[in-house]
């Protein structure tokens, strides 16, 4: 429901927008950690009725459960009050991080930035390694990347996509300074 809604969201917004410039826009703002800084901002987290130790491991913080959250609480909205309802309360939440994304595209979405990169110069996409540690409840990721038998990262975070996209931060600096002849 999310992603839907955000697409016409922004569509109606910026229809002058080339359709990758939307998919940009889009990406940006339903990816988890955005969908969990929107939950934040309305404190989704203290609403949230969570086991002892999801509550005492952190879990009103953590993206993952944040967005999930507010991705039911949007499916509950839609199921009981309508499409019309759904995207009013979408539209609510996400018209400033929409307006936000249209204004700087890209930007947290380096794994897209970085498949553009790698393909322009090289027609190879870019292969990421991932390793896992650390119990079910408290998980870490660590991403590498492999661009054109170069290695970049390792990068760290809360979860593969978050690991994932640092992974791609590193790799588009490093390509994206050779460029401009900027530090290797």
């Amino acid at each position: 429901v999310l992603g839907f809604l955000v697409a016409e969201w922004t569509y109606r917004r910026y229809p002058e927008q080339p359709e990758g410039h939307l998919a940009k826009i889009r990406a940006s703002v339903v990816n988890a950690r955005a969908v969990a800084d929107t939950a934040r901002i309305v404190s989704l987290g203290d609403a949230l009725l969570l086991g002892r130790g999801e509550a005492e491991g952190g879990g009103r913080d953590k993206d993952s459960i944040l967005s999930d959250a507010l991705e039911a609480v949007l499916g509950a909205v839609y199921l009981d009050g309508g499409y019309e309802a759904a995207s009013q309360v979408v539209g609510d939440l996400f018209a400033g991080a929409i307006d936000r994304a249209a204004a700087a595209p890209g930007v947290s979405d380096y794994k897209t930035r970085l498949q553009e990169l790698t393909v322009h110069r090289s027609g190879d996409a870019p292969r990421y390694a991932l390793v896992t540690e650390g119990p079910d409840h408290d998980k870490r990721f660590h991403a590498t990347v492999e661009v054109a038998a170069e290695v970049f990262g390792p990068a760290s975070g809360t979860s593969r996509k978050r690991a994932e996209q640092e992974a791609a931060l590193l790799a588009c600096q490093a390509l994206e300074g050779r460029e401009t002849g900027g530090p290797r």
